[in-house]
């Protein structure tokens, strides 16, 4: 198998005043390309800190991330957004769009910061709404669209930058559970296609999408098992 992500005795400190609060634990961990991943825990079993090291949103104390044969873990600020941009694709639980931006004009932006020429621009923000169902949406504003369908532009923004890793962060936490429903199937469509998509989730029934369920507790790996019978339902 390919390895995509290394990490190898990731710790995370940070410094409230005069205490230390330990996030991350000496975490050690292995994800490979096309892999399915959840990742479950807590609030404060670390799952946040862990999804933004992953994401080069954060740097560790120390350790090592080795993200696609690349030190992330000794980048600085801007290589750092440049990884970001090129390698990850996010999506959010409260969608992140820009409210006065159209479907077409969010899903671009990634696409401005990589340099990416105006035709080539549109041109590919439009391949990816269609991707994700929204053909006929590409000039709503995020207020014109529901939850499932701004979900759903977050999803193809993340793609529009042919990204090796989608990271989503409680991507159906703001969503009725048939949307989450939809929403999931998606997701299960980009991983057919190749993608390794990493999802933090508090919720059992999204983990269960996942191939493998990884475990945090107070800021160490519980559990990592593979999940033998995905849901694989359709929405």
């Amino acid at each position: 198998m390919n390895k995509i992500i290394h990490l190898e005795s990731i710790i995370k400190n940070y410094y409230p005043g005069t205490e230390v609060v330990q996030a991350l634990r000496s975490i050690s961990l292995d994800i490979n390309k096309n892999e399915y991943v959840t990742i479950m825990g807590p609030s404060g079993s670390g799952k946040s800190t862990l999804m933004n090291i992953i994401g080069c949103l954060d740097t560790p104390t120390s350790g090592t991330y080795i993200l696609n044969g690349k030190d992330a873990s000794k980048l600085v600020d801007n290589q750092l957004a440049e990884i970001r941009n090129k390698e990850i694709g996010f999506v959010f639980q409260t969608f992140n769009l820009l409210p006065r931006y159209s479907a077409l004009e969010n899903v671009m932006l990634p696409l401005v910061y990589a340099g990416i020429p105006k035709n080539e621009r549109l041109e590919r923000a439009r391949i990816a709404l269609e991707s994700v169902g929204l053909a006929d949406r590409i000039e709503h504003k995020p207020n014109e669209l529901s939850g499932g369908q701004r979900q759903r532009v977050s999803v193809a923004r993340a793609m529009v930058n042919n990204p090796a890793i989608i990271l989503a962060d409680e991507p159906t936490g703001n969503l009725d559970s048939k949307t989450s429903i939809d929403i999931m199937a998606l997701f299960r469509e980009i991983h057919n296609k190749g993608n390794t998509i990493i999802l933090v989730t508090h919720e059992e029934n999204i983990a269960r999408h996942a191939h493998r369920i990884i475990r945090l507790l107070d800021g160490q790996i519980e559990t990592d098992m593979d999940n033998e019978n995905p849901i694989v339902e359709q929405g």
